[in-house]
């Protein structure tokens, strides 16, 4: 999740997501704080796609978004232009 976040603080969401892949290809499942780390990553780097993705995937295993991954994820698409989404 560090990694992931340093990351994203950095503007380097392709990265995060990337970090966000090698986790689960070692069989670990991602937890919500690396999610969150991960979704961040996208709202900064403003892939609206790829957050709302990432929100779909965490429902699709079992995790409940925090209120604040949905408030990041209004505020990417916003941005967009993809307010409607």
């Amino acid at each position: 999740s560090a990694a992931i976040s340093a990351c994203g603080k950095t503007g380097q969401w392709d990265k995060a997501l990337a970090l966000l892949d090698e986790v689960r290809s070692r069989g670990l499942e991602p937890d919500v704080i690396t999610y969150d780390a991960a979704i961040s990553a996208c709202v900064k780097g403003g892939q609206w796609k790829r957050a709302l993705s990432l929100l779909d995937t965490m429902r699709s295993s079992g995790l409940e978004p925090t209120v604040s991954m949905y408030n990041a994820a209004i505020s990417v698409c916003e941005k967009g232009g993809q307010w409607e989404t």
